[in-house]
């Protein structure tokens, strides 16, 4: 991956982050690591445990689908499924829960670098 789709990705989670936090979520960790890789961001809806994929794009990029949230293909799908049992595995000690879920945002930027569009998929898969 190119330095600058990282910068889009990381500056995406950035943006997803705020607006989660700014609508009451309590965001419990940021590029979750575990033996199989990382999630981007684990955080809590009330009582609803939810593992969240970003996708970041610039308008008009060569790169990736029109929606950036199409990236999150059937395979990535099964791979955030695959993350999200080895996070909760390592941490059993932990609360429950009274749901999990799985959404997927996608970003927009625009060439200067500012949100023109944001999609948040609500349980995605």
């Amino acid at each position: 991956m190119t330095a600058g789709r990282q910068a889009i990705g990381r500056t995406a989670e950035d943006f997803v982050t705020a607006q989660l936090e700014a609508s009451g979520w309590r965001i419990v960790e940021r590029n979750a690591r575990t033996r199989f890789g990382e999630l981007d961001i684990v955080a809590l809806e009330r009582r609803t445990l939810v593992f969240v994929e970003v996708k970041g794009a610039r308008k008009g990029s060569a790169f990736g689908p029109e929606r950036p949230v199409l990236a999150v293909d059937r395979r990535k799908q099964q791979r955030i499924r695959r993350l999200a049992t080895a996070w909760m595995a390592e941490r059993r000690s932990g609360p429950r829960y009274a749901e999990i879920r799985f959404d997927a945002v996608g970003v927009t930027f625009d060439r200067n670098g500012q949100v023109i569009d944001v999609e948040h998929l609500v349980g995605a898969f």
